[in-house]
C-alpha cells in the first residue's frame, strides 16, 4: 500500500470521519426505530428484528455486488471510480434510501419502511469498502491502526448520541419511549438524515480528499506470470476475513443477550437495563479514542498523558448524555476503575496491531470468564467491559488483513466488509446456547470467538513476516 505523506494529512482525514460517524449514529438509533415500529404496525417481536436484519444483510449483498461489479469490468470499481467518487456514490445511495421513509410512512407500509432502511445500508457497504482503506492511507503506514481506530471513536460517538437525537426528534422526549405515537413521526428526522448526507457528500466533492486511489490501479487480470490473481490468495485476509466474522459476532453477542441476562437472572426492570447497554458502547468509544492516541504527531511525553486523558474524556462524554436523559449515574463512576485496565492492554501493545490483537483478545476472555464466574453486578460490569477490550479489534484486524494485498486491497476490503454478517450469526448461536443451557453460560461463545483472534494475531504475524512484513519493526518506527 503506497504511502503518500509522511504525516497524517488532517485536511482528507477529518472530512472522511464523518462518514464513520454516521454509521455509528444510524446503527444505533435503528434501536429506536424497532419499538416504533412494533407498536405502529402491531408486530411480534420477531417481525420487529427485521429492522437490523435488513439493514445488516445490505452490507453483505452490497459487498457482493461490488464484486459483481468489478468482475464485469474486469476492473476493480473503486480503482476505476476513484475513494473520493466512491464515498460520494456511496453517501447519495444512502440519501435515496431515506426518501422511502416519507411515502412508507403516508402509506403506513412496513416493508417499505425497511426498504429504505436497506438501501441505506448498501450505501454504507460502500462508504465502508471505500473509507476503512482510506483511513489507512492518509498517512503513514505504521500509524494506520491507530487512525482506523480515531475513525471508529467517532463511529461510537455516533451511537452514544444517535439514539438520544432521534428518540428527541420522534418522542419529543429523550426518555419518553413509552409515548403513543404515530410511525409519521419517523418522516422528518430521517428525511433530515437524508439531508445530512447529500451535504456531506457535497463536502467531499469539494474536499482534498484524492480523486483517484493512492494504491495501484493496474487491472485485476493484468497479473505477471506467477503473481497471486485475486485477494482470496492471500491467507493473511482469509484468516482475517474469520476474524472479522467473529470479532462483530462477539461484539453484537455480547451486548445482544446482556439485558435478557440482567432481567431474568438479576431481576433488573427493562427500562432500568438501557443506561448499561449504553455504558457497553460507550466502552468502545473510550477504548477508541484511547487507541488513536498514537495518530497525532505529538511527542512521546505528551502521548503518555494523553494516554490517560483520552479515556476519561470519552467516559466523560457518556456521563453527561445519561445526564441529560436524566438516568441515575452512581452505579457506574466504579467503571473508572475498570477502565485502567484498558489503559494498561493499551500501554503494553506498543502500537503493534497484532501484539494489541493478542493482549486484547485475552482481555476478553478474561472479562468474560470472570462475569460466568461471578454474579450480580460484579458480572453485569464484566460483561460490559467486553466494550473496552472490542474497542480497537476492527483496525487491528483489518490493518493486518489487508497489509501487503497491493491492487487487491479494495477487493479484500469487500471481502471484510462482508463478513460483518458475523453480529447476527454469532448472536443467533449464543442465543441458541443460551436455550440450551443459561444466559450466563451462554458466553462460552464469546470465549471460543476470542480465543480465535488470539490465535490470528499469532499466526498473522508469521504469515507477514514470510512476505517480507515485520510488524515490530513497524511499531518501532512509529516511535512507541
Amino acid at each position: 500500500m503506497s504511502n503518500y505523506s509522511k504525516q497524517t494529512n488532517w485536511g482528507q482525514f477529518i472530512p472522511l470521519v464523518t462518514v464513520f460517524f454516521f454509521w455509528g449514529f444510524v446503527a444505533a438509533s435503528n434501536d429506536i426505530l424497532i419499538p416504533v415500529f412494533k407498536k405502529a404496525f402491531n408486530l411480534s417481536q420477531t417481525e420487529s428484528m427485521l429492522v437490523q436484519i435488513c439493514f445488516y444483510v445490505a452490507y453483505t449483498v452490497g459487498s457482493l455486488i461490488y464484486m459483481a461489479v468489478s468482475k464485469g469490468l474486469k476492473q476493480d470499481l473503486i480503482n476505476k471510480i476513484g475513494y473520493k467518487n466512491g464515498l460520494i456514490v456511496g453517501l447519495l445511495i444512502s440519501a435515496s434510501g431515506t426518501l422511502l421513509f416519507y411515502p412508507a410512512a403516508n402509506m403506513h407500509s412496513f416493508p417499505l419502511m425497511i426498504s429504505g432502511l436497506f438501501i441505506v445500508g448498501l450505501g454504507f457497504s460502500l462508504q465502508q469498502i471505500v473509507a476503512n482503506p482510506l483511513a489507512i492511507e492518509v498517512g503513514p503506514a505504521e500509524t494506520g491502526s491507530q487512525r482506523l481506530t480515531m475513525a471508529g471513536g467517532i463511529n461510537n460517538l455516533g451511537t452514544t448520541i444517535g439514539p438520544l437525537i432521534v428518540s428527541f426528534a420522534i418522542f419529543g422526549s429523550a426518555t419518553a419511549a413509552s409515548t403513543d405515537i404515530s410511525v409519521e413521526s419517523v418522516k422528518i428526522p430521517y428525511l433530515i438524515l437524508g439531508a445530512a448526507f447529500v451535504l456531506v457528500a457535497i463536502m467531499l466533492k469539494f474536499s482534498s480528499l484524492p480523486a483517484i486511489t493512492p494504491t495501484n490501479v493496474e487491472k485485476i487480470e493484468d497479473s505477471k506470470p506467477g503473481e497471486k490473481t485475486s485477494a482470496l490468495q492471500f491467507p493473511q485476509l482469509i484468516l482475517g476475513m474469520i476474524a472479522i466474522f467473529v470479532y462483530v459476532g462477539v461484539e453484537v453477542s455480547t451486548a445482544s443477550n446482556l439485558p435478557a441476562y440482567m432481567e431474568k437472572d438479576l431481576g433488573f426492570e427493562t427500562k432500568d437495563v438501557a443506561p448499561y447497554i449504553s455504558l457497553y458502547w460507550a466502552s468502545m468509544m473510550i477504548g477508541r479514542w484511547t487507541g488513536a492516541v498514537d495518530a497525532f504527531d505529538f511527542n512521546a511525553g505528551i502521548k503518555k498523558i494523553l494516554r490517560f486523558l483520552a479515556p476519561y474524556l470519552a467516559f466523560g462524554v457518556f456521563l453527561l448524555v445519561n445526564a441529560i436523559a436524566k438516568h441515575d449515574l452512581q452505579p457506574f463512576y466504579v467503571y473508572g476503575l475498570i477502565i485502567i485496565a484498558m489503559i494498561i492492554c493499551d500501554i503494553i501493545s506498543k502500537g503493534n496491531p497484532a501484539r494489541m490483537l493478542l493482549i486484547f483478545s485475552v482481555a476478553g476472555i478474561l472479562a468474560l470468564l470472570i462475569g460466568m464466574s461471578t454474579t450480580g453486578m460484579t458480572s453485569v460490569y464484566a460483561f460490559t467491559s467486553v466494550g473496552l477490550f472490542c474497542s480497537t479489534l476492527w483496525p487491528c484486524i483489518f490493518a493486518l488483513a489487508i497489509n501487503g494485498l497491493g491492487k487487491y486491497t479494495n477487493q479484500g476490503s469487500g471481502l471484510l466488509i462482508m463478513m460483518i454478517m458475523g453480529g447476527g450469526i454469532v448472536s443467533l448461536i449464543q442465543g441458541y446456547v443460551a436455550d440450551l443451557t443459561t444466559i450466563h453460560m451462554s458466553y462460552t461463545v464469546g470465549v471460543l470467538c476470542f480465543a480465535y483472534l488470539a490465535f490470528y494475531a499469532i499466526r498473522v504475524s508469521g504469515i507477514l513476516k514470510s512476505q517480507g512484513i515485520d510488524l515490530d519493526k513497524i511499531s518501532k518506527g512509529s516511535g512507541h
